[in-house]
């Protein structure tokens, strides 16, 4: 009886001190297709020797045995851990309740952010804030946030799928206002006119792509817009424009006067001598059919870098 009991308490010992390593490599074990496996943050090689060893000392057998472990394993990591949850911040402090007290437009972008993320990781006790500094920390602004895949949001300790999607969604909320705002724009009534409309309507989308894309904008005989279209999507360094599928596009919404629209994926606005040639091409073959060209605007990567024809004299007003 008495070699029972040591051997029963040295057993639970044994688990005990597993369950500490478990808890201290972050990693929790999870039965899928009749095997169990352990989700943890990063790959570790010593981790990887003991895994056997570890589900059989723990005898993790099924998904129940697994379930039971991770929610020892938890709970241990929520009487070590640092971060309190945001809910156990002092009110005044907490994400939400600081927007509504002095408005979104004063909330740095850490808290705004966890507002979107919602929820911490539960496993290291790391706050929606806490992840929100994290995903700023690797890829410093929005702009780079936007850039990266749903995938690269993912490898971020703290953001599933879930997170990743929603953050995307966000962004694209944010392009489409400025899109919107374009939209509400109901004619076009100075060269300024112009550069305001393409780059609230296209600079989100184009100033960092990786593709170089060409399109119009058609406008009626009083100048209004009727309808934007992406002509040509082309490589890194070079796009194809052909001009019947330019005229054909006017001409199928009786469209009186275009502008052209392209991006450059180096980033510089300025135009080369092949944009300048294909501008002088398709202008030749805009007056042939009576359409009137407005401008060509380049838009560039950074918020003020763009280049309008007009501005430049590479086309004369009233051509």
């Amino acid at each position: 009886m008495q070699l029972d009991n040591e051997l029963r308490q040295q057993s639970t010992k044994n688990n005990e001190q597993w369950i500490d390593f478990l808890v201290k490599s972050k990693a929790y074990p999870i039965f899928k297709n009749e095997k169990v496996f352990f989700i943890r943050p990063k790959q570790d090689k010593v981790f990887d020797k003991l895994t056997d060893k570890i589900i059989e000392e723990l005898q993790l057998k099924t998904a129940e045995d697994c379930k039971k472990i991770r929610g020892i394993i938890k709970e241990k990591a929520a009487k070590i851990r640092k971060n309190k949850p945001i809910k156990k911040w002092f009110k005044d402090e907490r994400p939400r309740e600081m927007l509504i007290k002095i408005g979104a437009e004063n909330l740095p972008l850490s808290k705004l952010l966890a507002i979107l993320l919602r929820t911490g990781d539960g496993f290291d006790g790391s706050s929606a804030e806490d992840i929100a500094r994290k995903l700023l920390d690797k890829f410093k602004d929005l702009r780079k946030i936007d850039q990266a895949s749903i995938e690269d949001l993912c490898l971020i300790r703290g953001i599933g799928m879930a997170k990743a999607v929603q953050i995307k969604a966000a962004l694209e909320i944010g392009k489409r206002f400025y899109r919107e705002k374009a939209e509400k724009k109901k004619r076009i009534s100075s060269s300024k006119d112009v550069i305001r409309y393409v780059l609230n309507y296209y600079r989100a989308y184009l100033m960092d792509s990786k593709k170089e894309f060409f399109s119009i904008v058609l406008l009626d005989g009083r100048n209004k817009i009727i309808k934007n279209i992406t002509i040509s999507e082309g490589s890194l360094n070079a796009t194809l424009v052909d001009p019947k599928q330019i005229i054909k596009e006017a001409t199928k919404h009786s469209a009186s006067a275009l502008i052209f629209v392209h991006n450059h994926p180096s980033g510089e606005a300025e135009p080369t001598k092949e944009d300048i040639e294909i501008t002088n091409k398709l202008i030749k073959a805009c007056d042939l059919v009576d359409l009137k060209v407005l401008d060509h605007i380049i838009i560039g990567q950074n918020r003020r870098d763009y280049t309008s024809f007009l501005d430049k004299g590479f086309i004369k007003e009233g051509d």
